[in-house]
């Protein structure tokens, strides 16, 4: 069967150049566009041997790191049709698991696949001319080939299952969105270098930790010896095993599973509801975010947040506190008010919360569902805060203290919010009306400050350890980090687990709040 799928992939390749002739004149530009760009890449891989070895290792972990990470997100991104598709083999009878070793087998046969196995071959001959063993080089290269084949093959996969018949433009937003996250802090950081002695230490040092993740942890294989080697190619060799085996459950899931076709149409009609996953918590964050990106009364917070935590530190410059030092406070300040905001969700949803009670919608359902908006919102927000926090600041060695911080009171507060909303909501300005009129009411401002001041209670040691990592301590910013993460990711879980367990108790009570605003 590899030998006949072996032939198909051939017989696709010729086949592209089988068409209009303005068609192929397009594609063959595009080869040799190609072409000339991998012949520039290989030349630069196999040129790394006139330079000193610790600077030629950097740059094949980092060059090694982006093509993984490339073949792993392009994929998503573009939703391409995969010519070798294991739905097409249903019709042979072919068993799943023979579908998806032959279709692996057969991936580097294209041009992709052309593509990963010239630049592993020139890291090899560039390892190779830094003294490194040719049984390690070799060994590198097929690893960074197998990771590259099985990741571009898991992503097409997921593509086509989840999202080929979702695309839409809130999906591509929401895609774009989120690779500008990853893309511009990393960006501001490679902006950030002083290139001119050479490359940068914090660029090899980003290059040693890459050397020990999946993106990595193949092309550092051929520049490192020792313990390094062996972490290496330990977690080259799991992630080879987890991907083979991610891929092999997908294809299972492709060839036994028989889906309802929906017109593209119907579903981009939809909109938010056709994105989302088809269970109560995706409904529930569907119509959440259609409401907070169309209710005044919310984007009137999230407006104003953002802007708040700039204005809060300006009497600080002015009564002359370093601006260096000043650029560090709206991060948090912003990540703290956006875990805020969810504290009184349910009294703004006062038209609607019947609804998830009267379809019966586990509690834990709607505290998920209701937090997709805000996290939508805030995680871009903070990314490009903290960036450009630290770009003023001008030392990235704080920049996993300020992560970990931000990500406690964010979390955190997001945590106490989804409790607090069902415990204690408090009357808010109706639907329609102005964002800033507010009813007579009683009560409110108690469960306003325990989410307020719970969340700094909580963040305590994140800041106390960023507070040490901004007084010189590199140490204690990624202990900031850790622990930050730790609080964070605990008190969203178990608010989300207490919140929904008080929806489902107080449901008599919330329909009577609603009924009263």
């Amino acid at each position: 069967m590899v030998a006949h799928v072996l032939r198909l992939r051939l017989a696709l390749l010729v086949g592209a150049l089988n068409a209009r002739p303005a068609v192929v004149v397009r594609r063959l530009v595009a080869f040799g566009v190609l072409a000339v760009a991998v012949a520039a890449v290989c030349v630069a891989f196999v040129r790394l041997d006139r330079v000193p070895a610790d600077e030629a290792a950097t740059l094949a972990v980092v060059g090694g790191a982006a093509l993984i990470a490339g073949f792993l997100l392009i994929p998503l991104f573009t939703g391409a049709d995969d010519p070798l598709d294991p739905r097409r083999f249903v019709t042979t009878g072919a068993e799943p698991r023979t579908v998806a070793w032959t279709v692996a087998a057969a991936s580097p046969l294209g041009v992709p696949g052309v593509v990963v196995l010239s630049i592993a071959v020139a890291m090899a001959v560039a390892a190779t001319g830094h003294g490194a063993p040719v049984w390690q080089a070799v060994l590198s290269a097929a690893l960074l080939v197998a990771t590259t084949v099985l990741a571009s093959r898991c992503a097409m996969a997921v593509s086509a299952v989840a999202l080929r018949d979702r695309r839409s433009p809130q999906l591509t937003g929401l895609m774009v969105t989120a690779a500008g996250v990853v893309v511009i802090p990393v960006a501001a950081f490679a902006f950030s270098l002083e290139w001119s002695g050479g490359l940068p230490s914090p660029l090899t040092e980003a290059a040693q930790v890459l050397a020990i993740t999946p993106f990595g942890a193949a092309p550092a294989i051929a520049v490192r010896a020792g313990g390094p080697l062996v972490a290496s190619l330990l977690v080259a060799v799991g992630t080879i095993v987890l991907l083979a085996l991610a891929w092999y459950l997908l294809v299972q899931l492709m060839m036994t599973r028989t889906e309802r076709p929906v017109p593209v149409r119907e579903r981009r009609g939809l909109g938010w509801f056709a994105v989302m996953p088809g269970l109560p918590g995706g409904a529930v964050a569907a119509r959440s975010i259609v409401y907070w990106f169309g209710d005044a009364r919310y984007l009137a917070n999230v407006i104003v947040v953002p802007i708040a935590s700039v204005l809060i530190v300006t009497p600080l410059l002015i009564v002359g506190v370093p601006l260096q030092t000043v650029a560090l406070i709206p991060p948090p300040i912003l990540a703290l008010f956006l875990g805020w905001l969810i504290h009184n969700d349910l009294a703004y949803d006062s038209t609607g919360v019947w609804l998830h009670i009267s379809a019966g919608v586990r509690g834990v359902a709607d505290r998920i569902g209701r937090l997709v908006p805000i996290l939508m919102i805030g995680i871009p927000l903070l990314a490009l805060m903290i960036t450009g926090s630290i770009w003023v600041h001008g030392r990235w060695a704080v920049l996993p203290a300020l992560v970990g911080v931000c990500i406690s009171l964010f979390a955190a507060g997001l945590g106490l919010g989804s409790i607090a909303s069902v415990a204690a909501p408090y009357a808010v300005s109706r639907p329609g009306e102005g964002p800033f009129e507010q009813p007579q009411r009683t009560g409110g401002g108690v469960p306003q400050a325990v989410v307020l001041l719970g969340a700094i209670v909580l963040s305590a040691p994140s800041l106390w350890w960023g507070w040490l990592a901004l007084s010189g301590d590199e140490d204690a910013a990624w202990t900031s980090f850790w622990s930050g993460l730790g609080v964070g990711v605990g008190v969203l879980v178990v608010g989300v687990a207490v919140g929904g367990a008080l929806f489902e108790r107080r449901t008599g009570r919330i329909m009577e709040f609603a009924e009263t605003l």
